[in-house]
């Protein structure tokens, strides 16, 4: 059994879990971006507070130089400052940052 069916399963198993959803979607940017970038929408649409995928998420956007990327570390970066996670924010802000200026 591959990898991605493993975890097809535990997102069977416990839909309602984000970090079934997340794995997957990290496994999935291996092969299919636009797999990942569904799963990863539909995490941030059911689940907008799970802050790991911000930066991931933000980080395929911007590979694949979509605009949208700068929404996405925006919204990691609000979320993370509410949460008071003082570690996601830096490297959401870190990883904005580095995007903004690559596109200067």
């Amino acid at each position: 059994m591959d990898r991605i069916s493993v975890l097809e399963g535990f997102l069977a198993e416990d839909p309602d879990d984000p970090f079934n959803s997340y794995a997957l979607a990290l496994e999935y940017l291996k092969s299919d971006n636009k797999r990942a970038r569904d799963l990863f929408e539909d995490l941030l649409n059911k689940n907008p507070n799970y802050l790991p995928t911000y930066y991931a998420f933000a980080q395929l956007l911007a590979e694949q130089q979509d605009p949208g990327a700068a929404d996405i570390f925006r919204q990691g970066i609000e979320i993370a400052s509410r949460a008071d996670d003082q570690k996601t924010l830096k490297e959401l802000a870190n990883a904005y940052n580095d995007w903004l200026f690559e596109q200067s």
